[in-house]
């Protein structure tokens, strides 16, 4: 881990989660992303810690969710 920077743009996250910027930047605004705002500009940055307990938390979520919702045949059909 020493040459992974302790701090991603939104635009890293973003690759990282395949997803856009725009929607990194709606994770961090809603509160769901822990992130900072740095600099006069207020650039915003996300520790790679918090980056990969996001992505433990969503595998969580996303367990409880099947759990709850379980699969069956008609859902192929949607």
């Amino acid at each position: 881990m020493a040459d992974t920077p302790r701090f991603l743009t939104l635009a890293d996250v973003a690759e990282v989660l395949n997803t856009s910027s725009a929607q990194v930047y709606a994770l961090v605004r809603r509160g769901e992303l822990p992130a900072i705002k740095i600099g006069g500009r207020g650039q915003w940055r996300v520790e790679g810690t918090r980056l990969e307990e996001y992505i433990a938390n969503q595998y969580e979520a996303t367990r409880e969710y099947v759990a709850e919702h379980p699969f069956v045949e008609s859902d192929s059909e949607v």
